[in-house]
């Protein structure tokens, strides 16, 4: 059982089995040079790549904060993307770039990590269940993170949709007018709603 801060017993590394925690790991040694290589520094930025690196730091170290944080703020959007993948992306174009020839096959092969991470949060979820603090932990990171992208990725990369929603980013509001909505709603219609729906669907 993990104890009060949320971390499993600390003389069991890596916390969860090593069927699962090793290839991840390994995953992650070949996805990030290649990733720097093809995207640059910035695109490590997205949330879902700060997810997958917080799935792997909760398979070693079992901490439920880590992983209740990304459950709250980031699996809805893993979850839109799992189903417009298995609608071919033609759904909401989310998972689009997957069917996209253009694209070298070994860097959408790398991208299908987006695949792993909601099972794999799930699964935390039901065994460790969920940190009622996550909330405003991913309200903070998701701030921090927007801000990030805004001021230091180019605009063309539209990193976390900063610049407008879609790949193509536009939209026609003033640039910081709609940088501002966007951290102010995200809170309310993602980050709020799930904090209260895994609350009630799975324990402390």
């Amino acid at each position: 059982m993990p104890d009060r801060c949320g971390f499993m017993p600390a003389n069991r590394y890596p916390a969860y089995p090593l069927w699962a925690t090793l290839p991840l790991t390994a995953f992650v040694a070949v996805l990030v040079p290649i990733y720097w290589q093809a995207h640059g520094p910035g695109n490590f930025l997205w949330f879902s790549d700060i997810a997958l690196f917080a799935v792997l730091i909760a398979l070693w170290t079992g901490n439920r904060l880590v992983y209740s944080t990304m459950a709250v703020g980031v699996l809805p959007f893993e979850m839109a993307w799992l189903v417009d993948f298995l609608a071919g992306g033609n759904l909401i174009g989310l998972a689009a770039y997957m069917f996209d020839d253009e694209m070298e096959l070994h860097l959408r092969v790398l991208s299908g990590f987006h695949l792993v991470i909601p099972p794999a949060i799930i699964w935390m979820l039901v065994r460790q269940g969920y940190d009622r603090r996550a909330w405003w932990v991913q309200i903070l990171l998701a701030w921090v993170v927007l801000a990030a992208s805004w001021l230091l990725t180019p605009p063309e990369d539209n990193i976390n949709w900063v610049h407008g929603l879609g790949e193509d980013g536009e939209q026609p509001l003033p640039p910081l007018v709609y940088l501002g909505l966007y951290m102010a709603l995200l809170p309310v219609v993602v980050i709020g709603p799930m904090h209260y729906l895994l609350k009630s669907l799975f324990r402390r």
